[in-house]
């Protein structure tokens, strides 16, 4: 992948994953395909996009959910979460991803200005299915692990 901005090793059993690019001079292409490429069904699609310059977004951990994040365009940080440790990875290319597993607190911020953040989700929206508040989420993880 050479890019020196994603770490080597990420929370929780997030992952940064390589997306087939298949060269064409008239434009290239690159796909997703569920239950290969990443590990899940995919039953929602959604897109951020016109974030305006100091915002973030994001902010919470999904229960069960399973998302994976592509920047189409522009770049993001997606900062990640499991509760115990902490890292930032820079997304800049549409032929990776990072796959974010349940449990995991996400934030994501400096974006560049047309960026657009592409989310493929397992599961349909429920607002029952977010911790929203930080110490909720890490109160939920510790207890998990006494």
């Amino acid at each position: 992948m050479n890019n020196q901005s994603l770490p080597e090793v990420l929370p929780g059993g997030s992952k940064i994953i390589d997306l087939p690019k298949i060269y064409d001079p008239r434009g290239n292409l690159t796909f997703v395909e569920a239950n290969h490429h990443i590990n899940f069904e995919i039953k929602r699609v959604f897109y951020l996009y016109d974030v305006p310059g100091g915002e973030s977004r994001a902010g919470h951990a999904l229960k069960e959910c399973h998302q994976f994040l592509i920047a189409m365009s522009g770049s993001f940080d997606v900062i990640i979460d499991d509760g115990f440790s902490k890292v930032r990875c820079h997304l800049n290319r549409s032929y990776y991803g990072l796959y974010i597993p349940p449990l995991t607190w996400r934030e994501l911020d400096n974006f560049s200005s047309g960026s657009v953040c592409l989310v493929l989700a397992s599961h349909y929206y429920d607002e029952d299915g977010y911790y929203r508040n930080y110490n909720d989420f890490l109160q939920y993880i510790h207890g998990k692990t006494r």
